[in-house]
């Protein structure tokens, strides 16, 4: 990844990083293999108070695509664990998310798929959905882009289909913030490139 000048722009109550304006980012999960999800020795995803509770509701909806193991670790110890009193949704042996199945070599995401097939209304945590952005609270949100060495693909797939960072995560951000939000970073974006 080159190094470029950040700076950041403020919509509305929100700081947002240039990284994700200018940056270019789309998955290749054929050469990542969904590492994101696999990170070795990373805490699982962070999560909310209100999506913990979610992840306890559903949990039992998602055993029919897990392995025995992640099924019986989610009965043992729950879908979340408290670190510095931060939630974080489990992990196994130090590494997969406890959400995580395989179809092949790709690590792919338990609840998103539920909620693919209409069988449940929660997509994945929120954070999950905006990676590659990173959502931090410093009295207000800060969004940047989190650099990770295994989506090196995704900025190659995001130069050749030019998409940005922010139009890659619309879905994600529309969801955290509302369409009328988007589209006042888009606007703010636009007057920027004028």
């Amino acid at each position: 990844m080159e190094d470029k000048i950040v700076y950041f722009i403020k919509v509305e109550d929100v700081t947002v990083s240039s990284t994700i304006i200018d940056m270019y980012f789309e998955c290749d999960l054929e050469k990542c293999k969904g590492e994101c999800c696999v990170i070795e020795g990373a805490n699982g995803a962070p999560i909310t108070f209100e999506e913990s509770n979610m992840l306890l509701e559903i949990q039992d909806k998602l055993y029919k695509y897990l392995s025995a193991k992640h099924i019986e670790i989610l009965k043992k110890y729950g879908p979340f664990e408290n670190i510095k009193g931060r939630l974080h949704t489990r992990v196994v042996d130090k590494k997969e998310c406890v959400f995580v199945y395989y179809e092949g070599d790709i690590a792919r995401c338990a609840i998103e798929k539920a909620y693919d097939e209409g069988e449940i209304n929660f997509r994945k945590p929120i954070s999950c959905h905006l990676y590659p952005i990173r959502k931090i609270e410093f009295g207000e949100d800060v969004l940047r882009f989190d650099y990770y060495p295994a989506c090196e693909p995704a900025l190659n797939r995001g130069l050749a289909s030019k998409t940005r960072v922010y139009e890659f995560c619309k879905d994600a951000i529309i969801r955290l913030y509302g369409i009328k939000w988007f589209e006042k970073l888009k606007k703010v974006i636009n007057n920027q490139k004028r």
